[in-house]
């Protein structure tokens, strides 16, 4: 078995984005892999904080961002096809603002 652990995204989906978007991003966070839904209004996948593995997602003034506890080799997976995903609706280069994406 993988060894767990914590994991941490933000990407350039910015908060004052418009309502267009965002509905983009909760039909693609929808078709993510092991999609379990809202407890709170916080999205979740896999679990929740109490479970050994997953991921949350919140609206930050950093970006959008996520926090996993799941091995590293299936968060680099799950997170790579969200980017991909989040690209292709929305018709922007989705990535980490550290990384240059604005």
């Amino acid at each position: 078995m993988s060894e767990i652990h914590s994991q941490k995204c933000n990407l350039n989906i910015w908060y004052y984005m418009p309502d267009e978007v965002w509905a983009k991003v909760a039909a693609i966070y929808e078709r993510m892999p092991s999609w379990i839904g809202y407890t709170n209004g916080i999205p979740y996948w896999f679990g929740q904080e109490e479970d050994e593995v997953f991921i949350m997602a919140s609206v930050e003034p950093s970006g959008l961002s996520f926090y996993a506890e799941m091995s590293d080799r299936e968060w680099s997976s799950w997170i790579k096809r969200f980017k991909r995903e989040a690209t292709e609706a929305l018709g922007f280069e989705v990535g980490e603002p550290e990384d240059g994406f604005v």
